[in-house]
């Protein structure tokens, strides 16, 4: 998995084009259900189960990336 995967998966997820590495996923109009399906993704193309709390503290590409290349 790369930034760039979780990058698309925002997009595909809010259905905009408008998300770079340090777009926060909330301040783009996502909400809690919204999220597991972000967490839902990472965790089918990475093999790594992030949280919702992982998603709150950390809700931009570059953290989460972060967050799923510091389990593996």
């Amino acid at each position: 998995m790369s930034i760039d995967n979780i990058v698309d998966i925002f997009r595909r997820v809010l259905n905009t084009s408008e998300v770079g590495t340090n777009s926060d996923f909330f301040e783009l109009g996502g909400d809690s259900l919204l999220a597991t399906r972000v967490l839902s993704a990472i965790a089918r193309e990475s093999g790594t189960e992030l949280t919702y709390e992982d998603m709150v503290d950390g809700p931009t590409p570059d953290e989460l990336f972060a967050r799923v290349a510091a389990v593996v």
